[in-house]
């Protein structure tokens, strides 16, 4: 509760929320860059709205906010200096992976289905949920933000003023409410899984 209380003290509910949502559209951008690029599979929606984000994202980069920050901020100890690195490399890892086998409960229970069981192709995975390959990518990806995006997040929020964060903060909350809500009423759920066979039964076969 202690870090919980320091982390809402050091950076407000506001730039947590714009912090969330811009992680979220982060986290789409690299998943269709790995399909449409890397894979070729072809493109289709990450997400489970109609918008670009991926709210699994959001939720790692504050989980590793909350985890780790303090860590980052432990420069007087030359051994833990050395090893840090590989520490939060280590810790983005595990968090990353239980946060995604937990989103896949979830979303099970909740829409029937989950946007990457196209994992069941990956050579090490459990049940389509989670993927070794995939973990160790969000380890070099918690690196990256712990030491290079997330610094630069912090100096693009302190840039405008409390009124104009006030109109980004209200139009990012509007524009995801509707999505939600339009989402919801058409019954809208992404099956990606059967997508990315189709897409791979016409390009490959």
């Amino acid at each position: 509760m202690a870090k919980i209380k320091e982390l809402l003290e050091k950076q407000n509910i506001q730039k947590l929320f714009l912090c969330f949502w811009m992680y979220a559209v982060l986290g789409w951008c690299y998943e269709v860059f790995l399909e449409t690029v890397v894979y070729r599979w072809g493109f289709h929606n990450r997400g489970n709205m109609f918008g670009p984000y991926c709210p699994i994202y959001g939720v790692g980069a504050l989980l590793f906010l909350l985890c780790f920050g303090w860590l980052m901020k432990k420069k007087d100890v030359k051994w833990l200096n050395i090893v840090k690195p590989l520490l939060i490399f280590l810790g983005c890892m595990a968090v990353a992976t239980l946060v995604e086998l937990a989103a896949t409960y979830i979303l099970e229970a909740t829409t029937g289905s989950w946007p990457w069981q196209t994992y069941a192709r990956y050579k090490y995975n459990f049940q389509a949920r989670i993927a070794l390959s995939t973990s160790v990518r969000f380890g070099l990806g918690g690196m990256l933000f712990m030491y290079i995006v997330q610094p630069f997040f912090d100096w693009l929020l302190a840039k405008p003023k409390k009124r104009t964060l006030n109109i980004i903060t209200l139009a990012v909350l509007v524009i995801v409410l509707t999505d939600f809500i339009f989402t919801k009423a058409t019954g809208y759920t992404p099956k990606l899984a059967e997508a990315a066979m189709f897409i791979h039964h016409i390009f490959i076969h």
